[in-house]
Formats: structure tokens, sequence, C-alpha cells
């Protein structure tokens, strides 16, 4: 299938089929690459793995755009927005997961950074002056008893410092993700946010380059088979595709279709990583990650129905 970044939304011509297709590709892909990075960062450090990873992604979105013949600069009225993004969902919180990972096991990790929806409507409550219903307060708490049985306060080894970095990194990360969110609502830029992705990951890219430097120094990469094929799929697919599909997905399907798949991310995260590499599936993390989902769904379907509500011609 060829892809296709022009100037609208979402590429004309995609056929429902050929987009769920997508969505499940994006699903999967993201979903198996939660236990490809936890072995990627046990190979190079964290911060010039998320720097490499995002890197190729943008060269795969460049290459595309030139060879279609529209890569363009962004205008300035499309800055403000490139850069908070660039900081907000791609080098802060790949910065955190990274180095999380190095702490916390993928399906554990996973299940934190998913929490994401469930920080959106508060902050959309602070900055936004968006209200606040029963129905969001009930989704944001059954994920709050989810992340509380993750974290299993009874049991939780508060000595630990590695369990306290990883968990309190990945939730800063899921915080970011929704602040992004927040910031996308807001953006008033010209472009369509899908054209501005490549630049988002050059951004993101530099960004990390320059905090691997003060906190990791040069660069110490094994070129061995493994990290080479890490660095393929995590460049490339999980970063310069999937970043596409997702947005092409997002744009073209309806919001409720794109967020009850989405929940397939964390389900196949914990999955893959027990498979792969042999994480144990805890009563707990099911039960926590259970929570999670339904509060997620929760917020997630309500959204959905005052945004209806509210232009019902959409």
């Amino acid at each position: 299938m060829a892809i296709n970044i022009n100037s609208h939304s979402g590429p004309r011509g995609f056929t429902k089929g050929r987009l769920y297709f997508l969505l499940c590709l994006v699903i999967v892909f993201w979903g198996v690459n939660w236990p490809i990075m936890k072995l990627g960062v046990q190979q190079l450090s964290p911060l010039w793995f998320a720097a490499i990873r995002m890197f190729l992604g943008s060269l795969f979105l460049f290459g595309i755009l030139a060879h279609q013949g529209r890569l363009r600069l962004p205008v300035r009225a499309d800055w403000t927005i490139l850069i908070t993004i660039a900081i907000f969902q791609i080098a802060l919180p790949t910065a955190l997961i990274h180095t999380g990972l190095l702490f916390l096991g993928a399906g554990h990790s996973a299940i934190m950074v998913f929490s994401m929806p469930l920080w959106v409507a508060p902050l959309a409550f602070f900055f936004l002056g968006e209200k606040l219903s029963l129905v969001n307060l009930a989704g944001l708490g059954l994920g709050l008893v989810g992340i509380t049985i993750l974290f299993n306060p009874a049991g939780f080894d508060y000595t630990d410092q590695n369990l306290m970095i990883g968990n309190g990194f990945m939730l800063v990360a899921s915080v970011s993700f929704a602040i992004a969110i927040i910031l996308m609502r807001r953006n008033t830029g010209i472009a369509p946010l899908i054209q501005l992705v490549p630049w988002q990951l050059f951004i993101g890219s530099v960004l990390l380059v320059i905090a691997a430097l003060v906190f990791e120094g040069a660069p110490d990469i094994p070129w061995t088979p493994t990290m080479l094929a890490i660095m393929a799929y995590n460049g490339p697919v999980a970063s310069g595709f999937c970043f596409w599909a997702y947005l092409t997905v997002s744009s073209e399907l309806p919001a409720m279709n794109t967020a009850i798949g989405s929940m397939g991310v964390p389900v196949l995260g914990v999955l893959f990583s027990t498979l792969l590499l042999g994480e144990v599936l805890t009563f707990s993390a099911i039960s926590a990650l259970v929570l999670i989902l339904t509060g997620v769904l929760t917020v997630s379907l309500n959204d959905l129905r005052r945004a209806r509500a509210s232009n019902p011609l959409k």
C-alpha cells in the first residue's frame, strides 16, 4: 500500500477496510514494541536509543514527502505548536519511557503509560475551561484505583529507588502525552498536524541528542545484528510509519473506533512482554489493566458524547 501524505487531514481514497487495517497494524506494531524497547535499552543507553529512533522515523517520513514532491518548511504560524508538540509528545515522554524501562518491566510500563487519557479531563478543566463531569470523575477514579493496584502500596518497597524512579518516569510520561493533547486542542497553526509529524520527530530527536550528550556523553552504539534489527523496527516502523498511520486513522475514522481500538496497545504490550521476555503476568497487573482500560473507556466515550452533542452535524 502506497503511503500518501497530502495537504488534507488524511489520505483520500483509503477505504474503511484499509483504514481499519492500518489501525490494526498500529496496535500490533506498538504493542510488540514494548518488549523490543526493553531489549533496546539493555544494549544502548536510553536517551541515545530514543534520539536515534526518532531521527530514523523522521527520515522515513521526510523521504516519503520528498518522493511525492511535498517536502516544505513549516510556516511561521506552525512553529509554536510544532516545537511544543516536539517537546511534550516526542522528546520528554520518550526520554522518560526509555529510561524508565531500565527499572520496570515492559508490560508494567505499557499499562502505566496508557493511563494517559485519564489526565486529559482534569488538564482540560484547568487549562481549557472545560467542565469536569461526574462521568469523567468516575472514569478517573477507576483509573486511579487501577494504578494504585499496579503500585500495590501494601507490598511496595518504598526503599527501592529503582521502582520509585521507574514508576515515576512512566507516570510523568503519561501526563506529558496528555499535555500534548491539550496543546493540540488549542492549535491555531495553519498546516494539518499530520503534515508536521516528520518535523516533530526531527526536532524531538535534536532535543534528545542534546539531552543524551549532557546526561550520557558520547554514544557507544553496539553495531550488532540484534541492535540493527531493533533500530530498523523502532525507527521507520514504530516511529515513522505508526505515527503517520495513527494520525491518518484518527482523522478518517470515527473517534470512538480509534479510541477503543487503541486500548489493544497495552493489552498486546503485556501479552508480548510475557511471551518474549518471560515477564510474570500477575493477578494485580491484570486487575490494574482492566480497571485502567475501563476508566479510559468511560472518559473517552463521555468526551465523544459531549462532542457530538455540541456539534451534531459531525
